[in-house]
């Protein structure tokens, strides 16, 4: 069976602020019906690349083609087809839940019953529909959470691009989201998924990319990034292939100023 084409293709991706590049020459695909996990630390690069591949950000220089749409020219019929949920969202906080989803899907063009059927449905899923009414300035931040989650299912899209979702969200709830998520990957669709959180996308995510100084240093599944460096976790990989030191001796330097 011949393989999908690629959702999201990169080749020699670079990007700079103005001064040095941020990152160094990306060169990767994504296929459809997989999630993907994109790993870091800190300063790594990681929602740059993300902004890139959304259309917000331009690529100083390599090709960038998602979802069949060239960037940065076809950043606009992108956006129709994609769900994202940024690291850090700025929310109309005078507005509340059920008018900012309103907002979110009549500016994708939705059918108006169809965006009433789906706000009703996604926000009971998330149990928030009988608060749907209560301005997003008085929302918790996991609440705010699964706002922005459910802003990004709720034109369809074919692909979600998520940066760090689980912030903020109660137990229940992250396990919704992952269950989710690989339901939709079943679809056939393309998850993208940044975080932190290794013990999670080592159980949600089928496939692994792992930056480090804007280099794509590690591609693959956990188990194979796993057998190739002879590790027993996803964590101890990153450990390893971004060459982080122990941290025990940090612990103890900072345990021996605090009170014993």
């Amino acid at each position: 069976m011949m393989a999908p084409s690629p959702s999201i293709t990169v080749r020699d991706l670079r990007f700079s602020y103005g001064g040095p590049d941020i990152l160094h020459g990306l060169t990767f695909d994504v296929r459809p019906g997989e999630v993907t996990g994109l790993l870091g630390p800190n300063g790594a690069g990681k929602s740059t690349l993300l902004r890139i591949l959304v259309g917000i950000l331009d690529a100083s220089s390599g090709h960038v083609e998602v979802q069949g749409h060239v960037l940065p020219d076809g950043r606009l019929a992108l956006k129709q087809t994609i769900g994202y949920v940024p690291e850090a969202a700025e929310l109309y906080e005078t507005l509340s839940a059920l008018e900012f989803l309103e907002l979110c899907g009549r500016l994708h063009g939705m059918d108006e019953d169809l965006l009433q059927a789906r706000i009703e449905t996604l926000l009971t899923g998330f149990g928030l529909f009988e608060d749907r009414l209560l301005r997003l300035g008085a929302y918790s931040k996991g609440m705010r959470q699964k706002v922005l989650l459910t802003a990004a299912l709720l034109h369809d899209p074919s692909m979600l691009v998520l940066d760090e979702p689980l912030t903020g969200l109660d137990t229940d709830s992250a396990v919704l989201v992952k269950r989710l998520l690989s339901a939709l990957a079943a679809q056939g669709r393309t998850v993208l998924y940044s975080s932190h959180v290794l013990d999670v996308v080592e159980r949600v995510c089928s496939r692994v990319l792992i930056l480090n100084y804007g280099r794509l240093i590690a591609d693959g599944s956990p188990e194979a990034l796993k057998s190739a460096t002879h590790e027993a976790t996803l964590e101890d990989v990153f450990r390893q292939v971004t060459q982080a030191g122990d941290v025990e001796p940090r612990v103890q330097q900072m345990m021996s100023c605090l009170r014993p």
